[in-house]
């Protein structure tokens, strides 16, 4: 019998991780994931890249945190297909990227500008970075059931995070993008490439659209109750998503 595969940067193999996969930046958030969901055990931890496998509501999960940035984001995604996992939902921080978006808000990206370089690897610049419709709309869904107010349009995603070019960020805001963030538009390429489901929610942890700023210390309490809500968000589109909408 063949001897599954390891793979290099996960260090996962086949049976190791569900078919659905949570995708949160910062390894902490993959733990504070995991304490949401049932019988969540420590798959593997490398690198950036932690993984937990367990339940949430009879449905197998897993969590895998890519580090901050498309590059190790791909890679993730790369490995985690390679390994059986079909969908893909990041849970995330962003930068509201309107002034009526306060922070701490739940934001579903349905899309976004690339403004990253890793995509560019799979797919010409004229290609959508789209999230999958079963999971934007499983997600929108989830909301509701909790009866979280939720933003809902296009993200910008970026590779430098302390630049910022000022007259596309008010190209984008007149245009109604919500969102600023780092990973999404890699994912739905990278998920469009392979024939992948993918989805996108983020809380804000800040917004330069603000005309108050709160210290960074407000700004964290309010993202922190945020983020609470969408991962409950996330993990309730994957019940919808597995079919057992009644368990």
């Amino acid at each position: 019998m063949k001897k599954p595969q390891l793979q290099k940067h996960i260090r996962c193999v086949t049976g190791d991780v569900a078919p659905y996969v949570l995708l949160p930046g910062d390894p902490a958030r993959a733990e504070r994931i995991a304490n949401k969901m049932d019988n969540a055990k420590l798959v593997a931890k490398n690198r950036e890249f932690v993984v937990y496998t367990g339940t949430k509501d009879g449905v197998d999960v897993s969590v895998c945190s890519t580090g901050i940035g498309s590059s190790s984001t791909a890679i993730a995604v790369e490995e985690l297909i390679r390994v059986g996992a079909h969908t893909f939902i990041r849970v995330g921080s962003s930068g509201g990227r309107q002034p009526h978006i306060p922070i701490g808000s739940t934001i579903i990206v349905t899309a976004a500008y690339r403004g990253e370089g890793t995509s560019i690897a799979y797919l010409p610049m004229p290609f959508p970075a789209v999230a999958s419709l079963n999971v934007t709309n499983a997600l929108v869904e989830a909301a509701k059931d909790i009866g979280r107010e939720t933003y809902t349009g296009i993200g910008y995603t970026r590779d430098a995070f302390y630049i910022q070019d000022q007259d596309l960020n008010e190209k984008l805001q007149r245009s109604g993008v919500v969102a600023a963030e780092m990973e999404a538009s890699t994912l739905f390429v990278v998920g469009a490439w392979h024939g992948v489901n993918t989805g996108c929610i983020v809380a804000s942890d800040s917004n330069i659209w603000l005309e108050q700023q709160p210290t960074l210390e407000e700004k964290e309490a309010l993202y922190f109750e945020g983020e609470d809500y969408v991962i409950e968000v996330a993990l309730g589109a994957v019940k919808i998503l597995s079919g057992d909408i009644n368990g």
